[in-house]
């Protein structure tokens, strides 16, 4: 259907991350250090985003979308956490996956709607639940065809575990799945973001 969505004119982007705040949607993220519309379905194209951005690099455009989609950012499956859920859960199939720190959807107001929109969700902690979580996520990437897998961690040295789990699943699992690693302040801004291939 032609409806209208926004548009993001990269040149100009910063990576500066508040217009992934102010989207209650979800359907921005960091992608390569700039903002990226994560999914067409995602965007209501009513522009809450526009006003946020200092270099006025978002605009709308009309043009052959897939509809918005309402009931995106409801939780998809359940248990999340790692230690419990099952790698053949059938809510992994055809999934983009959301591996997330437990600490994270408590530092960022809008997590629900800023992350978990559209992913298959699971949480873990390294620290506390002294779990190597990889060889899990890599019998999830083996079991159903991922999309791709998102990483949000907080700044503190221990959430680098959930990464280095991240890394390791797909190095493992013989797919050609992309990484995306965002980094929260304990604040809960995004202070870092951005897409790593995964590797073989």
């Amino acid at each position: 259907m032609v409806r209208k969505i926004i548009v993001i004119d990269e040149g100009r982007c910063n990576g500066c991350g508040l217009c992934v705040g102010s989207c209650r949607e979800g359907a921005l993220g960091m992608v390569n250090g700039k903002a990226a519309l994560l999914g067409d379905g995602h965007c209501d194209g009513l522009g809450s985003c526009l006003p946020a951005c200092p270099q006025n690099a978002i605009a709308f455009e009309e043009r052959e979308a897939a509809p918005f989609d309402e009931k995106a950012g409801r939780l998809g499956g359940w248990p999340i956490q790692l230690k419990l859920v099952s790698p053949t859960a059938a809510f992994f199939d055809n999934a983009e996956l959301l591996v997330s720190a437990d600490c994270a959807a408590y530092a960022h107001g809008n997590f629900h709607d800023a992350f978990m929109r559209g992913k298959a969700t699971v949480i873990g902690c390294p620290k506390l639940d002294a779990v190597d979580y990889s060889e899990k996520l890599c019998e999830i990437c083996k079991n159903h065809r991922i999309a791709s897998l998102t990483v949000v961690r907080m700044e503190v040295p221990c959430c680098g575990g959930i990464v280095w789990m991240a890394q390791n699943a797909l190095k493992r699992c013989g797919k050609d799945i992309r990484l995306n690693v965002v980094t929260l302040s304990v604040e809960g801004a995004v202070i870092e973001g951005g897409a790593i291939e995964g590797e073989r």
